[in-house]
């Protein structure tokens, strides 16, 4: 399933990924930078999700209390439960 989250406290804006149960597909980051967010795509593409957000929460860039890793781990745990939810 699709989905596509708004990041918040982060130079990128938004975050484009699909799940396959709960493995990681497709990962695409709309503003922020660049190749950082191609690499987090890359090393997140096949992945378990749960896995994905125990190693990504709460990470941080420079002053800010989060960051684009962080913005996609809320958004696996939110599409998570959308998931388990419908």
């Amino acid at each position: 399933m699709k989905h596509t989250y708004e990041t918040k406290g982060t130079c990128s804006r938004l975050i484009e990924f699909e799940l396959d149960g709960n493995i990681i597909h497709n990962v695409v980051f709309t503003g922020g930078c660049n190749g950082n967010l191609k690499a987090i795509s890359k090393l997140t593409e096949g992945q378990n999700a749960e896995r994905v957000i125990e190693i990504l929460s709460g990470n941080t860039c420079g002053p800010r209390p989060t960051s684009c890793a962080d913005q996609l781990a809320n958004a696996l745990r939110i599409a998570l439960e959308e998931e388990k939810g419908a």
